[in-house]
């Protein structure tokens, strides 16, 4: 049988849900259509989402149509959960964006696609809610064109589908026609994204939908060599941990040993328990499932969205990242058990971001809103029966370099010895700290060198002009050395926390630190009357943009601004619109910090003070260790490497 996965994707309220259940009742999937509004929706089961009305976690579900088997994944609406979405679309063959009629592309419609033009997954559009007072279908098509891309084209319309390519166009003029055949090719090929026009609540165009997905599924070949794709952890009702994948090749079978691979080439082989088919919270088990299939599996203790099974892994793309950081108020709840039970939730979701502030004494979180603040919240108390509470901690700021650096850390308190040298490199915008080695293996044993590239990678390390993760950045091992008798693994872990340091001390001092700040890729629209207004605020906020777009009564901005300077904005741009405008907030990315010297000087970070993060190194004479100060160490060390003829880096997978 013929298989496709359909991954349905939209801004929130756009009805992608209701067309999810529309699908499943037409395919005989389901007896009688779940209601959003009504809180029996087959799709959104979790008691969160059904109390809220929206999509919080990605759910599948299987059907059949004309011979084809489709595995239907809902992704979430709500930019909170951009995340889960953006991880999902890594399984899907084709995607279908959902837009509401009435409503237009929002912010994050064009967020998701660009997610989806990032990672060329085929896309139809359907144009939902056409049965309300809108736009006729042609100008709802000249908007898709206009914002979304000009290869929107409205599925009946064969001169528009041709058009995308000569052959096509030759076929169209020869016999008057497009064959199956044909637009199967320009769909799967990206040069054309379809457009249907209905109501999934009426369930009109569902099946015409249907049909068109029926007929883009390919005659596939899968490799016999078992791989498959992590996308999603998550739990049943029971609390048992799920791993949610995609098979890419080959059979995976239950209670088989499979090889598990992270993207930093480490590995690890473990056996999945039980397979299980879902559709909504309904699920069926099987002995095995084959390649070109979703499903879950119990069993997989280790796993994360992203890894690889049977497979090399691919690297991970540039991601969204929470740029909010919440002090958490753990109440007469203790400490280390609400951080074991966070942890559990940042086991199901890795942009959850949970860490132990030493300085402060503080549990905090890194989050992407205030609707996910409010899951947080419940899952705790649901799994663990624990109430806590978050305080806006401010925004979570970065640093980097902008000039490469060469750091030492030594390590030799009486018995023990290991020192390492280090390279520090800018890296590009949004690639976060990678790993390698310049070191050639007469000069350092192998092994010594994966541990330090190992403790280089275990740890978050932090800039020294706040006290910032550290991020953009390549660390490289020059050189280094260990001793016969006297060094062992924590050696090295000591060294090579100094030796960053202590390149970041030196990049300080030559004035090569930056402070990076999160920035919001907004969409403004407002009544005419008040474009003064908003272009005054925007202005005010330092802000980049571009012209007013006029549609009707309404104007639209669109552009970058910094985090910092939005603050309670939308509650604003609600006041002074009387609820006719709106502002579309999507995390996009870091940039240099407009008002660096203001946050520095807030933070009152002292880098030397940190002493777990000390960049100072320790030697030894005379029997005793000594403490040498950052300043100092290169004139004491023990190596000196010369990075000039190092010309082949290694990443950290090939060391």
């Amino acid at each position: 049988m013929r298989q496709l996965v359909v991954g349905l994707l939209a801004h929130v309220d756009a009805g992608k849900t209701t067309l999810a259940e529309s699908m499943l009742f037409a395919t005989g999937a389901v007896r009688v259509p779940g209601r959003v509004d009504k809180g029996d929706s087959h799709m959104d089961a979790d008691p969160m989402e059904r109390r809220r009305g929206i999509t919080i976690f990605s759910s599948q579900a299987r059907m059949e149509h004309d011979g084809v088997l489709l595995m239907l994944v809902d992704a979430p609406g709500h930019v909170d959960f951009s995340a889960e979405a953006e991880r999902t679309v890594a399984a899907l063959d084709v995607a279908v964006l959902v837009v509401a009629a009435n409503e237009g592309v929002r912010g994050h419609t064009r967020t998701l696609w660009r997610l989806l033009r990032t990672r060329n997954v085929p896309t139809l559009v359907f144009v939902n809610k056409c049965d309300l007072d809108v736009p006729p279908s042609e100008e709802l098509l000249a908007d898709l064109r206009a914002r979304l891309d000009e290869r929107c084209v409205d599925v009946d319309d064969a001169e528009a589908l041709a058009l995308t390519d000569e052959a096509a166009l030759d076929e169209l003029l020869e016999t008057g026609e497009l064959t199956k055949d044909t637009i199967r090719k320009l769909v799967l090929g990206c040069k054309v994204f379809p457009c249907l026009f209905g109501s999934a609540r009426r369930e009109e165009d569902v099946r015409t939908l249907l049909e068109f997905l029926a007929q883009l599924a390919p005659d596939r070949c899968w490799p016999d060599e078992f791989s498959a794709r992590i996308y999603k952890v998550g739990r049943d009702a029971k609390g048992e941990r799920l791993t949610w994948l995609r098979v890419t090749g080959g059979e995976l079978r239950a209670k088989t040993p499979v090889t598990c691979m992270r993207a930093d080439g480490s590995g690890w082989t473990d056996k999945p328990d039980q397979l299980r088919l879902y559709t909504g919270d309904r699920y069926e088990v099987v002995g095995g499932v084959s390649a070109g299939q979703v499903c879950a599996a119990t069993g997989l203790a280790d796993a994360q969205p992203g890894d690889a099974l049977g497979a090399e892994p691919i690297a991970p793309a540039p991601t969204l990242e929470p740029v909010l950081s919440y002090r958490v108020l753990c109440g007469e709840n203790d400490v280390r058990t609400v951080h074991q039970a966070l942890d559990e939730l940042a086991d199901e979701d890795p942009l959850l971001g949970v860490r132990w502030d030493e300085r402060l004494g503080e549990l905090r979180v890194q989050l992407m809103g205030a609707i996910q603040q409010d899951v947080v919240r419940e899952e705790l108390a649901r799994r663990h029966d624990i109430e806590v509470d978050f305080e806006l901690g401010g925004i979570l700021y970065k640093e980097t370099i902008s000039e490469p650096v060469v750091g030492i850390g030594h390590f030799e308190p009486l018995r023990h010895y290991a020192e390492a040298h280090l390279l520090l490199e800018p890296a590009p915008r949004g690639l976060g700290v990678t790993f390698g080695s310049l070191c050639p293996l007469d000069e350092l044993d192998r092994n010594w060198q994966r541990l330090i590239l190992t403790n280089a990678a275990e740890r978050e390390h932090l800039g020294v002009l706040a006290g910032f993760p550290l991020t953009d950045v390549r660390i490289s091992v020059l050189g280094g050395r260990a001793h016969p008798k006297h060094t062992e693994g924590g050696d090295f872990r000591q060294a090579t926390y100094r030796a960053i340091r202590h390149a970041l001390m030196l990049a300080r001092a030559a004035g090569a630190c930056m402070l990076l700040e999160p920035t919001y890729r907004f969409e403004l629209e407002v009544p005419a009357a008040k474009i003064g207004r908003a272009l005054a605020d925007l202005q005010r906020m330092g802000a980049r943009f571009g012209e007013p777009e006029m549609a009707g009564e309404l104007a639209r901005l669109e552009g970058v601004v910094a985090v910092s300077e939005v603050r309670d904005y939308p509650l604003e741009v609600a006041a002074y619109s009387a609820g006719e405008g709106f502002i579309d907030l999507v995390p996009s990315g870091y940039e240099p910090c407009h008002d660096a010297e203001v946050v520095e000087a807030a933070a009152a970070y002292d880098p030397e003070a940190d002493l777990p993060h000390t960049p100072d190194s320790v030697f030894c004479a005379h029997g005793a260790g000594y403490t040498v100060k950052w300043s100092e160490v290169a004139a004491h060390a023990h190596v000196q490497p010369d990075e000039r003829s190092r010309t082949l880096w290694r990443p950290a997978s090939e060391v």
